[in-house]
Parts: structure tokens; sequence; C-alpha cells
């Protein structure tokens, strides 16, 4: 069955209390003066301050030719960001606590004696502590492997030194990387900016072209309003002549009509004496009504309509052609028919000669 390291106590309380007094940045027991940052996370300052330059090349340090309000980075533990002022890691409150409880640890340390085990042996002479470097192989070993053993003929140096270099070079391999992490950081939070602004600016794009072409329906549907209105009002005109033509042919046909019974009945007339009193006014009415035929008449193609029509070919092409950048476009556009109509001029001109 499987436990959680962090359930199952520690037989030795102070290797866990050395656990948690190293930086990590460099992965040593913290070094005075130890500054706490406001995520409550804790570093040497000297890492603090590695890790701040590397986030901020061009901020100097105090008395630097370069003067800037302050600059940032993130902690190597959160990822939070650390804003600092104008004194930079200078400004970090120090860790009082930390460090004494970092001077009663050493103490305690150096009054207790060296446990037997506590330091590797050489797997090859068991009674030897791995104590130098070889350089050749890369790898730790004893002075009898050196004197003896396989590293007879190879290059070592101590131990010592090389753990500080190595512990130096990882230090610095995490400062580049803390600060890389925060470029990337950085880039990630121009691009979010970028992407925001891009919807930002695409709206308000959209915005002005629906506002362009709302007006251009409105132009258009005022126009085709304005239009109907003078066919209506030609049709009105039209047609109020015809039914006054009509109503007075009607008129005319009634009083004809009434004629022809009153002719009709003078005929059926048996004397002679009676007829002709009243034939020469009835002949003289029907000379006057044939007089009638003489109405107003409508003209050829009277109701012919074809006059409002319209030749939209050219702005339906001119429609059709809108797009971005289209100011340019029309210009050229404009420019050749010009240069048509001025030579199909020169054309006709050409032929009268």
């Amino acid at each position: 069955m499987d436990y959680k390291p962090s359930l199952i106590p520690d037989g030795n309380p102070m290797e866990n209390l050395e656990k948690q007094l190293i930086c990590p940045i460099c992965l040593e027991m913290f070094t005075k003066p130890v500054v706490i940052l406001p995520c409550q996370h804790n570093l040497c300052r000297k890492c603090a301050n590695d890790i701040f330059q590397a986030a901020n090349p061009y901020w100097t340090t105090r008395g630097g030719s370069v003067s800037m309000s302050g600059g940032r980075f993130r902690c190597p533990s959160c990822r939070h960001e650390v804003i600092m002022d104008r004194h930079g890691v200078y400004g970090l409150q120090r860790n009082l606590l930390v460090e004494n409880i970092i001077d009663i640890y050493k103490q305690e340390c150096s009054s207790r004696p060296l446990q037997k085990g506590s330091h590797p042996m050489c797997k090859e002479h068991e009674d030897e502590k791995i104590n130098i470097y070889c350089l050749t192989c890369e790898v730790p070993t004893c002075s009898m492997c050196k004197v003896f053993g396989a590293h007879q003929a190879c290059e070592v140096a101590p131990l010592q030194s090389v753990f500080q270099g190595q512990k130096t070079e990882l230090s610095n391999c995490i400062s580049m990387l803390v600060a890389g992490n925060d470029r990337m950081q950085t880039i990630i939070t121009q691009l979010e900016d970028s992407s925001r602004v891009t919807k930002e600016n695409s709206h308000q794009v959209k915005e002005e072209l629906s506002h362009k072409f709302d007006t251009l329906y409105a132009i258009l549907d005022e126009k085709k309003s304005e239009l109907l209105q003078r066919i209506t009002q030609e049709q009105e005109k039209k047609l109020s002549f015809t039914e006054a033509l009509i109503q007075q042919y009607r008129e005319q046909l009634d009083k004809s009509t009434k004629l022809v019974e009153t002719a009709v009945q003078s005929l059926d007339e048996p004397g002679g004496a009676t007829f002709l009193l009243s034939a020469k006014q009835l002949i003289q009415s029907i000379v006057e009504a044939s007089k009638g035929c003489q109405l107003g008449k409508t003209e050829q193609g009277f109701e012919n309509m074809d006059y409002f029509t319209l030749d939209l070919e050219h702005i339906e092409d001119a429609l059709r052609a809108i797009d971005f950048g289209i100011e340019e476009d029309e210009e050229e556009f404009i420019e050749e028919e010009e240069v048509q109509e001025e030579l199909s001029t020169e054309e006709k001109e050409a032929g009268h000669q």
C-alpha cells in the first residue's frame, strides 16, 4: 500500500528542516541576507538579484548610469509576478526569522558528531569516502581509485571545487531558464493583448461597414420611393384624363341614344303637318349631336410608360465592385470611362468629316 511521503513521519527532523531552508535558485541553504517576496516565498538576495537582472536587462543597480522606476520578475516557486520599485531587490524586506533559524541550525549541526554513513563511500573501496572528482570520466571517486584503481591515468580535481563550480553553473542555468520563462510569459501576454485588440478592431470596422451599408440601403429606399411616387403621379394624371373622356363620351352617348328614340318616334308620325312641326328642329339637333364624335382622344402610345425605365447596369457593376481599398479602383474605373468617352467622341467626329 502506498503512502504519501508528507504523511509518513521522517526519522530525522533536522533533515526535514534543512529541506525547508534550501533556496530554489542555488539549491543551497539560504545565505544572508534572506529576502521575502510578496507571495511569502524566500530567496537569497543574490539569487533574487540574479533573476531580477535576467528579467530586466536594462535595469542597473544603484550608482548605475541608467535609471528606471522599477522592474518585475516571477517567483521561481509559484510564478507570482513580483513588481519592484526603483530600489530593485534592495527594496525587499529581509526575513530575519529564517536567518535566525539558519543560524540555530548551523550551530546545531556543528555541535553534532558526523554520523557514519552520512558521506557517500566508494563502491570499489568500501572504507574510502568519495573525496575527488575525475575530470576525464566526469564522475566522483575516491583517492584510492586515483592511486591504485581505474582512474590512475585520469585528471582529477578536488571534489569541493568541482561541486561549487557545477552548483554555480546549475544556478546560472536556473536563472537563465527563469528569465526565459519570464520572457515567454511576456510574449504570451503580448499575444493575448494582440488577440484582444484584434477582436476590438474587428468589431469596430464591422460596425463602421454595417453603418455605411445601412446608409446605402436608406438612400436606395428613399430614391425608390421617390421614383415610384413619380410613376404613380403620372399614372393618376393619365387615368384622370381618360376617365374624364369616358365620362364625356358616355354623356354624349346618352344624348344620342335619346335623340335616336325621338327621331324614330317622329318617323312613325302619320300626319305630315305634325311631323313637319318637329322635323326641322330634330334634324338640326341630330346634326349638332353628330359633332360630338369630335370629342378629345388619347394619342397613340398614350398608355406607354417606358420613359420611366432606368439604366442601372453601371451602378450594378459599381456595387458588385465594392471592396476594401476601393477608392483607388474607383478612380481608375472613372479614368478608363473618361478615356473611352473621349475615344468615342473622336471617332464620331472623324466619321462626320
